[in-house]
């Protein structure tokens, strides 16, 4: 008999191998089916690393306020016909709405310390959680690499307020006219690219000091900005006098839009707020934290963008310059030594401000959710590597060339993201009333009361698709297809609430008609009685056959305490 001991490894064998070495740190004790659920990154979050306390969600939310498109928010509602006052009103409306939906969600993650991808599992099933998880991970790609190349265009102003030379109109251009971009744009935007890597190592409990130092720079330099621009004005410009041009049935549909614009603009952040807040200390700390400086950071962001624009017509003539990183531009080409180094702290305030809105909102979501998608091998950090490098691949700026409606799409398609949000809220305050049984979360068996059909829940599908019905005639209209019906249109106005009411309520009835397993009866959250965190069957020595001390009834009754 041949020596096994001397028999050379296989090419089978070394694929194995590799396999094994590159997995990533996950429970001991695991399934095979366990393993496609969980890891490191994935399981609920030990009490060693819940270090979010309250001030880390203050500075998280004003962190993400000051970006380029929260200073720009406004800019469309009063080029639409509304006065400044009713555009600032619409932002603050609609983010305190946002910031109500926001605490929704997150309490999820707050109480049980579980992120997005694990929570959608008790509502779309254990593997129909998947799709809504990737749908999440795909936009999280695209707005990065837009977000970058945004970020990008703040290098470019940091540069050349050093090195006036450093200018896309006489630097050799080796891109097409029709690309969207130049040489000295691109090398800006590949300089932001390659410096935003280094933030993405460090893991999510810890990079809620980047936001703090961001929730203190970024604001300072947006308020040295906004005096800057009023001195050099002499006042704050035609906008703030300039009345409503509409009036009627027009100028509440305006105002309608504009709430609708804000909440939209914050659906993504919407649905994985789990992602941070099951890092909080204490569920309270990720509540009144958010509910406050939601609205409050974004809406002082906003009337900042509005006032320093008004400002830019004084200074220059014309229309008002609604872009900042377009007014420095213009500060360059006009100022001095002096001015140019006013620009270069602004511009570098605008950068750090691009890195922490592409982090929370792009980043550590695309990293987790691509872990959920295939946790053997991902967790967040190489998710968001994965997600940097498609945001470099997807060569952005082909998207931002001004003949190109993809944002337009990408802003639309988000407000479908309500429907997700909709049958999630709807599973956990209506019809579980907030008991989750966490470890069970990670069965992939088909007696786990998430597995419902072959890992799949109908109800959860079927209301999707109710809330997406509602929105996907006036969605055509949004991306300017002709001849849509103006009832469509109107519904689509109230879109993130109609995909949102319709999901929820579906979801709702649906599980009335045919009850769902693992429910309680009276409202009961035990987040914080959870002290094992193994997720393992034979955890504790005990697994679902054996008892877990919970009754269930495959009949889809309510389980009960044993």
């Amino acid at each position: 008999m041949a020596d096994l001991t001397d028999e050379k490894p296989t090419a089978g064998m070394r694929l194995r191998k590799f396999a094994d070495k590159i997995a990533v740190e996950a429970e001991p004790g695991l399934t095979a089916a366990q393993l496609m659920l969980t890891n490191h990154d994935l399981k609920p979050v030990e009490p060693a690393r819940r270090q979010w306390g309250p001030w880390n969600f203050v500075g998280f939310w004003v962190a993400d306020s000051f970006n380029i498109n929260t200073w720009m928010i406004s800019s469309s509602m009063i080029v639409n016909g509304l006065s400044w006052w009713q555009s600032w009103l619409c932002v603050w409306i609609g983010y305190a709405i946002a910031g109500c939906f926001i605490c929704a969600t997150g309490r999820i993650g707050a109480m049980y310390h579980i992120g997005f991808p694990v929570v959608s599992r008790s509502s779309f099933g254990i593997w129909g959680s998947l799709w809504p998880v990737f749908n999440r991970a795909a936009m999280a790609c695209v707005w990065y690499g837009v977000q970058a190349y945004i970020g990008g265009h703040c290098v470019y102003i940091m540069i050349r307020s050093i090195w006036t030379s450093w200018d896309r109109k006489t630097i050799p251009n080796t891109f097409s006219e029709e690309s969207g971009t130049s040489t000295a744009d691109f090398a800006s935007f590949f300089i932001f690219w390659l410096c935003s890597l280094p933030a993405i190592w460090f893991p999510v409990h810890q990079i809620r000091h980047l936001f703090t130092v961001k929730a203190y720079f970024v604001p300072t330099a947006g308020v040295a900005f906004l005096i800057w621009a009023v001195v050099r004005a002499g006042g704050v410009g035609p906008i703030v006098r300039q009345p409503s041009r509409l009036e009627g049935s027009e100028l509440a549909w305006e105002f309608v839009k504009g709430v609708m614009s804000s909440i939209a603009n914050f659906a993504t952040l919407i649905v994985n707020d789990p992602d941070f807040s099951r890092f909080a200390a204490k569920p309270k700390d990720a509540f009144w934290s958010q509910l406050f400086t939601i609205p409050i950071g974004f809406a002082v962001t906003s009337f900042i963008g509005i006032i320093v624009s008004s400002s830019s017509t004084i200074i220059y003539g014309g229309d008002p310059i609604w872009d900042p990183l377009s007014l420095l531009e213009r500060f360059i080409d006009d100022g001095g030594s002096a001015q140019r180094f006013g620009v270069f702290v602004i511009a570098t305030a605008f950068s750090l401000a691009q890195l922490g809105t592409n982090i929370a909102a792009n980043s550590v979501s695309a990293g987790t959710d691509m872990t959920a998608l295939l946790p053997r091998y991902i967790n967040i950090r190489r998710g968001g590597y994965i997600c940097a490098a498609i945001g470099l691949a997807m060569c952005p700026y082909n998207l931002l060339t001004s003949n190109n409606k993809f944002t337009t799409y990408l802003s639309a398609y988000s407000v479908f993201l309500s429907s997700i949000a909709g049958v999630m809220c709807s599973d956990y305050y209506l019809v579980r009333k907030g008991y989750l049984e966490v470890k069970e979360l990670y069965d992939g068996r088909k007696s786990g009361p998430y597995y419902f059909t072959m890992g799949f829940n109908w109800r959860a599908y079927a209301a999707y698709i109710g809330g997406i019905i509602i929105n996907v005639v006036g969605f055509a209209d949004a991306v300017g297809t002709p001849g849509v019906p103006i009832g469509a249109v109107y519904v689509y106005n109230l879109n993130f609430f109609g995909g949102f009411i319709v999901s929820s309520l579906m979801y709702w009835g649906l599980s009335k008609l045919f009850p769902v397993p693992a429910v309680s009866e009276t409202w009961m959250e035990v987040g914080d009685e959870i002290e094992d965190l193994r997720v393992a069957y034979n955890a504790s020595g005990d697994s679902q056959e054996e008892g877990d001390g919970l009754g269930y009834n495959e009949k889809g009754d309510d389980r009960k305490m044993v």
